[in-house]
């Protein structure tokens, strides 16, 4: 059921005491933020060394207005990091697992080790009956056996309880997206763990009745709280392939993914978000979950109406070739069936972040690009505002610059392939003057290709 909350109630009952398991770019972010709401809450990790950051004020993820709620949260004493699992479980009345549920080796599956490991651990530390709830990522019917796992390791006749209740975060907004969520969902087994849960998210609903807005709840069961996250991500996955199939039919017809974009998004139906052309999606959750949906659909039997996933996932993979094509056609090389050859081709490589206004790298594919654009034997130079050292750590064969001044200068081609604001306001005369040719791939389709055609660039965009 859908309730649109108006005005919360200010029931003035002890909030319950909070833990977060797993210190990832999730749970510290919920961690901090629930503080922030007045909660007193812990957070948990197995990685010293990332604790003892977050303990003396160090965010060790770059995420914008986060540092300044860490430190001052810590300095509240609402909020605290430990590595003991013990002090964790007679610490908080509610646990969330925000472990990492990355994609098995080799597999198309999600690898539910860091789940089994975090709750058997917490579990047999309980000395209380407690609320363990699931917000990590993970394939319907997981709930289920984490509470077998919950039950077979607590000690008899506690009765802890699982719950479920998806998180919703966009990296670069995360902070925004746990205090003014646009929904909450979870699931209870019982009218006391659906009390619980209300309790938990009542400063979430607090907070929106002050700023005059609504936050529709969705109370639901199990096994679809499992599922809102993953069918989220593959919808939107499958809206940027097929935009990006759209580009490629712009491409070989003359028309302009851009204006057919603008044309379709304007139908409320359709809606025009996630539809900017480019180099594909990446990151730690879109393309894991989409394999992961397909292959759970698999295991239950309803694979055959999953198949078309496969093919969101190609066509996103596939961009990753055809982007090398552009820059090997804007340096006037060809493309044999081995790829081409980019030797000598110096290239300015902006971005390598899976997206703006973060610092992670996971499967992004700007940086994927850069490798197989090297693999080319093109030389090329990256920038990018905050991932710099994750991109070296991944990708120590490239070369890598602090400033964009260092990247572009006597540059073959400049590819600018993340959107951020820094490379989104180029100035096409001023960067004239610092290349050897002036050629641009847009990979992120945010240029007026009049705009730099006009002062001498070989301009190519994606899909147009």
């Amino acid at each position: 059921m859908v309730n649109a909350i108006q005005t919360p109630s200010q029931n003035t009952t002890t909030r319950p005491r909070i833990s977060f398991l797993g210190c990832g770019y999730l749970g510290a972010t919920y961690a901090i933020c629930f503080a922030e709401l007045g909660y007193e809450v812990i957070g948990y990790d197995v990685d010293a060394a990332k604790i003892e950051a977050f303990a003396s004020g160090v965010l060790p993820i770059h995420e914008p207005g986060l540092p300044e709620l860490l430190k001052k949260n810590l300095e509240t004493g609402r909020l605290r990091f430990t590595t003991d699992v013990k002090d964790v479980a007679e610490f908080a009345d509610v646990h969330f697992i925000c472990v990492g549920t990355p994609q098995r080796q080799g597999e198309h599956g999600a690898d539910l080790s860091y789940i089994e490991s975090s709750v058997v651990e917490l579990s047999a530390h309980l000395t209380r009956k407690v609320l363990i709830v699931g917000k990590s990522t993970v394939p319907v019917g997981t709930a289920s056996w984490v509470q077998e796992l919950v039950d077979r390791h607590t000690p008899e006749g506690l009765g802890v309880e699982v719950g479920w209740s998806p998180e919703f975060l966009q990296e670069s907004n995360a902070m925004h997206d746990v205090l003014r969520p646009n929904r909450i969902v979870y699931a209870a087994q019982s009218e006391w763990a659906s009390r619980l849960l209300k309790d938990v998210h009542r400063g979430i609903l607090e907070l929106a009745a002050v700023e005059d807005r609504e936050v529709p709840v969705v109370e639901t069961d199990l096994a679809t709280a499992e599922l809102v996250k993953v069918a989220a991500n593959a919808f939107l996955s499958t809206k940027i392939s097929f935009i990006n199939a759209m580009a490629d039919l712009c491409e070989v017809t003359g028309g302009d993914v851009a204006d057919l974009a603008k044309a379709i998004g304007y139908d409320q139906r359709i809606g025009n978000k996630f539809l900017r052309a480019g180099i594909g999606f990446g990151g730690g959750c879109l393309p894991k979950d989409i394999r992961a949906l397909s292959a759970r659909a698999g295991e239950l039997g309803v694979g055959e109406s999953f198949r078309f996933l496969d093919e969101v996932d190609a066509v996103n993979t596939r961009r990753r070739s055809q982007v090398v094509r552009h820059v090997a056609d804007l340096a006037e090389r060809p493309t044999g069936p081995n790829g081409p050859d980019l030797s000598g081709v110096r290239v300015a490589y902006l971005g390598a972040t899976f997206k703006p206004d973060t610092d992670d790298i996971r499967d992004s594919p700007a940086l994927a690009i850069a490798r197989r654009l090297r693999a080319c034997r093109a030389d090329v130079v990256v920038y990018d505002p905050e991932g710099l050292e994750n991109a070296k750590s991944a990708a120590p064969e490239l070369s890598f610059v602090k400033t964009l001044a260092e990247a572009v200068a006597g540059a073959d081609v400049v590819c600018a392939m993340v959107p951020w604001e820094e490379f989104r306001t180029l100035d096409p005369e001023a960067l004239g003057q610092q290349v050897a040719e002036r050629r641009i791939l847009d990979g992120m389709n945010a240029f007026d290709p009049a705009q730099w055609t006009k002062h001498g660039w070989t301009y190519k965009g994606i899909g147009r």
